[in-house]
């Protein structure tokens, strides 16, 4: 196995974890609760992540990452859960895949970047390939939850952009950004939950796994690969990775839920994974002048950004 298969492999590891979100939040945690499962999710792991680097903002960046915690973090999450609670997985993620669109469009607005067609082209036939996974029967139509799917969507494609315009401070590592984004994000969340859904939930067993689940293996560890694959490897193929998040939910939906998957479904599965691998060829000298290089990069939370 080659190195950048390698690298690409374990990187798929982060996707493919997210996938698992919608069966744990609908199968391991409490009923309603979006906005407290987002703040369990955020800030566990926001402040694992601080304690690990031991690195805190400083100037301008303490706003900075107050605005990328609350459209990263503190209005995606709790989106992200309200639209699980209220969709299919399946439904729930292909709602979300609209996101690398919403980037498209933003990063035209405001950074004036021009997507090759390739990476466009293959952004399209993977949300289309994931859409026709969630066209079977019995697949619920919830217009709240669609709503919420299509704002955590576009909160998190407006952290993505302004993650790319404002950069990452000198001397500072991406993981300690992320640290910094769940931890304020959390924090925004905390107060919110309380008001809203009033005093945290008695948690059985599972629920205490399943929290644990999603804000160490799920956040934490997943992020961690994430950051790892997005420093190696060309962020236009990184970010094309994604899919696999959607793909594992349907198939977690499938397996473990007993939710049915036709010919439709199975093609749209094909498709979207097509798409992903049509997403990592980059021609080797482009591999190999990233590496000479030293490509440095700056993250949101799905989405590595480019800075050299």
């Amino acid at each position: 196995m080659s190195r950048r298969a390698a690298i690409t492999g374990l990187t798929a590891l982060a996707p493919i974890s997210w996938g698992s979100t919608y069966a744990v939040t609908t199968e391991f945690l409490p009923a309603d609760r979006p906005l407290f499962t987002g703040l369990m999710r955020a800030l566990p792991a926001g402040l694992a992540l601080l304690a690990l680097t031991r690195t805190l903002p400083r100037g301008v960046w303490w706003g900075k990452s107050v605005v990328l915690g609350a459209l990263n973090i503190g209005a995606f999450f709790p989106l992200l859960f309200l639209a699980a609670y209220r969709l299919p997985g399946g439904l729930a993620a292909v709602v979300g895949s609209v996101g690398p669109l919403f980037v498209v469009g933003l990063a035209a607005l405001l950074l004036g970047e021009r997507p090759t067609v390739r990476a466009l082209l293959a952004a399209v036939a993977a949300a289309f390939g994931v859409s026709l996974v969630v066209l079977k029967a019995g697949a619920a139509f919830d217009l709240v939850g669609v709503a919420a799917g299509l704002a955590s969507a576009a909160s998190m494609s407006a952290g993505t952009v302004l993650t790319k315009r404002w950069g990452r401070p000198k001397g500072v590592g991406p993981l300690a950004m992320v640290g910094w984004q769940l931890t304020a994000g959390g924090l925004l969340i905390a107060p919110v939950a309380f008001l809203v859904e009033g005093a945290p939930p008695a948690l059985d067993g599972r629920g205490v796994a399943g929290y644990a689940y999603l804000a160490l293996a799920n956040t934490a560890v997943s992020y961690w690969l994430w950051l790892r694959g997005i420093e190696r490897l060309p962020a236009t193929s990184v970010t094309l990775l994604g899919p696999l998040s959607p793909i594992t939910a349907a198939v977690i939906g499938w397996a473990v839920l007993g939710q049915a998957l036709g010919p439709v479904q199975l093609a749209g599965m094909a498709i979207a994974f097509g798409a992903t691998l049509a997403g990592q060829w980059t021609p080797r000298s482009s591999f190999s002048s990233a590496e000479r290089t030293g490509e440095k990069v700056s993250m949101d939370l799905t989405t590595p950004v480019v800075r050299r």
